[in-house]
């Protein structure tokens, strides 16, 4: 038994670990399902596999105005339990055993969730349990509420009853028993395992043969044709409102056998308990289903997530690389920094004159140097705002083609978040402090560009962040240097003069990947708004195979004890 215990408690951590949060068509019953099945590990399971031998407990239940508590009234020929004059009733369920058991229903064993109480109470999460001798030892009978009652809150309770029942007593009406809700329940019953006797009440006696045994041809085509079937004559009742002890006596003499035969109260119950067990695989398989299609509508959501912002780099890595940053704003301003014509004549001629060309052109025009610094921030902010704003709106288009994703969106998913101009602005301010912060080390580590310091490190850095601003390679192809008006050249040219060849391409390529990795970084943030959304159905990697292999520790425990004698 210790072995089946443990896997039911680690099917019932599997089962509270997964979650249906995507709106799919699956999510609703997957929901209902997986709580109904954590209400029937706490309310009958663990418990009653933990006490094979406590009493049993049969749940009487059935359609509204059935007479379920006038009956459970006549088993015990005591008024135990009230029948709702006014439809519907909200009360508690009343439980009621044989004095010498009350200790074990009193304590929160089976039902733990309801609080018992000794009194009738209008609160339906209490149970009142009474003691009468008139139902025997062993034995305990609990009246729920009806299965088809128009109260949401009756109905659920009545389910969870059932499923904590070891036999369901099942009260129909002659008018009443080819309802469709109660004949689902007895369904569900059945796939359960779940012991089941049946009282056709109120049955003219005109039309007590013929209704019988439409009622027998019923329970055959739903495998229930060898459940015990109590006919009961429509009759008066009795000056304490009971039924005639002639009507009742059959029940009751079933019901003291019962009491009087221990060997058949462990069949039922290890019945009960061995089909309910086994009603937990193709359960829980279901369950395992719904969530992984959580699990791939959510990899689908993020996909396209991914696409849009995958879309967003490889903007920002073209603008970075193909002339498009090096034209308006930031052309004239470099034009103004180095001079566009004396420079590009001192390029022809006096190359070896440019180191001091280009240091009267920074110490000449301070002004000008800001002025290049902000249009180069500028650029690189508009577009990262750009490409921000892009992406946003891609992903929450497609999020909106779908109904899962749909329902996870908000209003500021449209459109870049609103601290992105801030952090865009702090992000492009920052890494031209660490390009120029680059220079200065560079500078002033390597014995081959020592001579760098002799130079204004901010017109070097700038140099390299306009360098920054063409191809990879670092080599300008005519297309790069007819867009940007030979500036390329130009930058080429001063860092080479400023730093050498080989220091320049360095410097180039490490201030584009700093820059990249910047840029991806404040996207993935940006992504992470709407994969956040989904992060709820990630938390289990992988929950179809979490529930499937604690299903399968259960039946394999359960086949192993043979609660039944047969293993199976």
């Amino acid at each position: 038994m210790g072995r089946l215990a443990a896997a039911l408690s680690r099917l019932r951590a599997a089962l509270g670990m997964v979650s249906y949060p995507l709106v799919l068509p699956s999510a609703e019953e997957a929901e209902r399902v997986g709580s109904a099945l954590l209400a029937q590990l706490d309310d009958y399971l663990i418990p009653r596999l933990a006490r094979l031998d406590a009493p049993m407990l049969v749940v009487v239940g059935g359609s509204t105005g059935a007479g379920k508590s006038t009956l459970v009234n006549s088993l015990v020929q005591e008024p135990v339990t009230s029948s709702g004059v006014l439809r519907p009733t909200t009360r508690s369920p009343v439980l009621v055993s044989h004095p010498e058991n009350l200790g074990w229903f009193e304590q929160p064993h089976l039902l733990p969730g309801l609080i018992r109480t000794v009194k009738t109470s209008n609160d339906p999460n209490s149970l009142q349990v009474v003691g009468a001798r008139g139902i025997g030892p062993g034995l305990a009978l609990l009246d729920a509420p009806d299965v088809d009652s128009v109260v949401d809150h009756n109905r659920k309770l009545a389910a969870q009853l059932l499923a904590a029942a070891d036999l369901w007593l099942f009260v129909t009406t002659a008018a009443r028993y080819a309802d469709a809700v109660p004949w689902e329940l007895l369904k569900t019953a059945r796939l359960r395992g779940t012991v089941i006797a049946l009282v056709l009440d109120r049955v003219p006696l005109d039309a007590a043969a013929e209704i019988a045994a439409h009622l027998g041809e019923m329970l055959t085509e739903n495998d229930l044709g060898n459940a015990p079937l109590f006919v009961l004559p429509e009759s008066e009742l009795d000056t304490r409102g009971m039924l005639p002890a002639e009507v009742i006596q059959p029940m009751q003499q079933w019901f003291a056998q019962l009491s009087a035969d221990p060997a058949a109260r462990d069949t039922v119950v290890r019945q009960t308990l061995d089909g309910a067990l086994a009603a937990l695989a193709p359960a829980v398989d279901g369950l395992a289903e719904a969530a992984e299609e959580q699990t791939r509508t959510a990899q689908a959501l993020d996909e396209r997530v991914s696409t849009a912002y995958q879309t967003a780099k490889r903007t920002v890595r073209d603008g970075l690389q193909d002339g498009r940053l090096l034209r308006g704003e930031v052309l004239a301003r470099w034009q103004e920094f180095v001079g566009t014509g004396d420079f590009a004549r001192s390029l022809e001629s006096r190359v070896g004159q440019l180191r001091d060309k280009f240091v009267a052109a920074v110490t000449g025009r301070p002004g000008h140097s800001r002025s290049l610094q902000v249009a180069l921030e500028s650029q690189l902010v508009t577009l990262l705002r750009g490409v921000a704003t892009d992406a946003a709106e891609q992903a929450y288009a497609s999020w909106q083609a779908h109904p899962a994703g749909e329902a996870l969106l908000r209003d500021d998913l449209k459109t870049a978040s609103a601290g992105l101009p801030e952090r865009a602005d702090r992000l492009v301010r920052d890494w031209q402090l660490w390009v120029l912060d680059l220079v200065r080390r560079e500078g002033g580590d390597k014995r081959s560009v020592a001579r760098g310091t002799a130079f204004a490190v901010n017109g070097a850095g700038l140099a390299v962040m306009i360098a920054v601003f063409t191809a990879t390679a670092f080599i300008p192809t005519g297309l790069e240097v007819a867009a940007a008006a030979g500036t390329t050249v130009a930058a080429q040219k001063v860092l080479e003069a400023v730093f050498g060849d080989q220091a320049i391409r360095t410097l180039a390529t490490r201030a584009r990947t700093e820059l990249i990795a910047q840029f991806d970084e404040l996207l993935d943030t940006e992504a992470a708004r709407f994969t956040e959304r989904t992060a709820a159905v990630r938390r289990e990697a992988e929950p179809g195979t979490l529930l499937r292999r604690a299903a399968a520790e259960v039946e394999s425990a359960r086949k192993d004890i043979a609660l039944t004698g047969s293993g199976s």
